[in-house]
């Protein structure tokens, strides 16, 4: 064999066990493990999911409904959400104050594909399940809701109290 045939040969050899090394590792979750952001919203703040005190199952259905529709937290409880879409079409939980997620289903008509990587948003594809952990720093009414295109005015949306301690 000819000395770049074999150093081909080799490189070859060298970078297939480079990628059957990589395996089948979830990048998502990777990006999970950063520390939660201190960036500070109206609505509280992103979560630890080690220090969640509790878990809240929400289900988003082709009905345009969140269950349940009504939620009551403790001002500074950490709540893990675990959003499971029952539908057969794309569907998101996004918490907030209700001006802004008013505000943001009107951007959302304008940009129907436009995309988000916020703490308090879980996009779910049909059948899927996602988790956004968060913490309520703030009593007050807020809101969660879907803001594709038509599913928050076909009224999915629920309200969140945050009561004082």
């Amino acid at each position: 064999m000819k000395p770049i045939h074999a150093f081909i040969a080799a490189t070859l050899a060298l970078s297939a066990s480079v990628v059957l090394a990589h395996g089948d590792t979830d990048h998502a979750k990777k990006s999970a493990a950063k520390p939660p952001s201190k960036e500070e919203h109206a609505f509280g703040r992103e979560g630890n999911p080690k220090k969640a005190s509790r878990t809240i199952r929400v289900d988003m259905a082709d009905s345009m409904r969140f269950t349940p529709g009504e939620l009551t937290v403790r001002r500074g409880e950490t709540v893990r959400f675990v959003v499971t879409n029952s539908g057969k079409v794309m569907h998101e939980m996004v918490i907030g104050t209700e001006a802004e997620l008013r505000k943001h289903a009107e951007e959302m008509k304008k940009h129907p594909t436009m995309e988000h990587d916020e703490p308090y948003m879980a996009h779910v594809k049909p059948g899927a399940k996602e988790e956004i952990t968060w913490t309520f720093t703030k009593a007050g009414k807020f809101m969660y809701g879907c803001l594709i295109p038509g599913h928050f005015e076909a009224g999915m949306k629920g309200a969140i109290n945050v009561v004082a301690k």
